[in-house]
């Protein structure tokens, strides 16, 4: 397995409407599309940052399902345009990590 962990940053005071998009709109429109979401934040101690993983269970199944979300027109009409008024785009971080040996997310 191989983790995406994805952290934004909400255009100040506007993070509830990012959740509330997310949470209604954004990820089950993702998990249609076959991406696997193990969780979903908001930070404690930053008023504007929310974050969300993916997990993947091979380069290729990531490939070929991000294609499904990003290419369809959906995302490109209707969803992107919706996120980008309510997100700074320029602080988006998103880091793939691999699990330890030790990990219980193997």
């Amino acid at each position: 397995m191989q983790y995406e962990l994805r952290q934004y940053w909400a255009k100040p005071g506007r993070r509830a409407e990012l959740v509330r998009m997310m949470e209604s709109e954004i990820l089950p429109f993702q998990v249609s599309c076959g991406v696997d979401v193990v969780a979903s934040f908001v930070a404690a101690e930053d008023p504007d940052a929310y974050v969300w993983i993916r997990r993947w269970s091979s380069d290729e199944q990531r490939e070929r399902v991000s294609a499904a979300v990003y290419d369809s027109t959906r995302w490109t009409d209707e969803l992107m345009p919706a996120v980008r008024a309510l997100m700074n785009r320029e602080r988006t971080i998103v880091t793939m990590l691999d699990p330890t040996v030790g990990s219980p997310l193997q």
